[in-house]
């Protein structure tokens, strides 16, 4: 029987590929999800914000923010957002 598979060393998804440069290519994917997560994030937050201070003005003291901080907040939205 020939073992010549079970002693091969392991290939990246493409044979073409080093395996450390996969590697760096997941990392780098895994870092762009993360950023537009965090884009995502921020941008749920300042939405809320800006609903919060139409609807509920009393709520932004509570939670320790100056109206001047919220609006900074706010203006940071895209322009279809505001």
């Amino acid at each position: 029987m020939n073992d010549t598979l079970a002693s091969a060393p392991h290939q990246a998804a493409r044979p073409e590929t080093p395996v450390g440069l996969a590697a760096v290519s997941r990392r780098r994917l895994t870092t762009l999800r993360d950023t537009i997560a965090t884009w995502r994030e921020q941008t749920r937050f300042r939405w809320d914000l800006k609903r919060m201070s139409q609807d509920n003005p009393h709520l932004i003291d509570d939670i320790g923010l100056t109206r001047r901080q919220v609006e900074e907040e706010i203006a940071k939205l895209p322009f279809w957002q505001r």
